[in-house]
């Protein structure tokens, strides 16, 4: 059996854009169960429809997306933010991955990028356009608090620890899989595993806490057999 199409919510507050990115992903095979045009409407409809993913842009007409992204991310469990924004601004990527967003994407991005990215936020990649994710990353570095002597995450098992220290340098599950020689369905496996250990919701703020402990500092500690 294939498995289901990953269900979309677009905002924007340009009609003919907000339609027409619905359009391109609804003949892309996602099923876009709602759109809409301002921040109250948002919340709303996304309460209703609870779709994998809502695509956010961030100048609305009653309220900033930041406000809405932060809304939906805190009271619809199991929905992501992916913002799309005309904005590559430094201040704007910021304040929306602190809002909850699990990834940043400027319109200027291709057909192509926006697929690949709708697709592995809904998986649960933290997915940004090139060279943000260094920004989000070099934020949190810069905000962390001192690492605990161990380096190791509590609760965690080695190779856990290790996919979480992978997180935090920004490598992809594909990349982390290939370091670490095991599967793409072990790296997500492990990765979610780890977020419900932790109490978090997306590889954002799996990253962040990484980096809060210190497990993005570099070493080379011998890789475990994976079980």
């Amino acid at each position: 059996m294939s498995e289901p199409p990953v269900t979309v919510m677009v905002v924007d507050d340009h009609p003919m854009w907000r339609d027409g990115v619905a359009r391109d992903l609804g003949e892309r095979g996602f099923e876009v169960r709602a759109t809409a045009g301002d921040a109250g409407s948002a919340l709303r409809i996304a309460q209703a429809v609870t779709p994998d993913v809502v695509l956010m842009d961030l100048n609305l007409g009653d309220t900033s997306g930041v406000q809405a992204t932060l809304q939906i991310t805190q009271e619809i469990p199991g929905t992501r933010v992916l913002v799309l924004s005309a904005s590559g601004e430094h201040a704007d990527v910021l304040e929306a991955v602190k809002a909850g967003a699990s990834g940043y994407l400027v319109k200027s991005a291709s057909a192509e990028e926006l697929v690949d990215a709708v697709r592995r936020t809904a998986a649960g990649d933290a997915v940004f356009t090139a060279g943000l994710a260094g920004l989000v990353l070099g934020e949190y570095r810069r905000m962390a608090i001192t690492p605990d002597s161990e380096h190791q995450a509590p609760q965690l098992t080695e190779r856990e620890t290790e996919v979480l220290r992978l997180v935090a340098k920004g490598m992809t599950a594909r990349q982390i899989a290939t370091k670490l020689v095991i599967s793409h369905r072990t790296v997500e496996n492990h990765v979610q595993s780890t977020l419900r250990k932790l109490q978090l919701h997306n590889r954002v703020e799996l990253a962040r806490y990484a980096i809060e402990h210190g497990l993005d500092q570099d070493r080379d500690p011998e890789t475990p057999e994976d079980s």
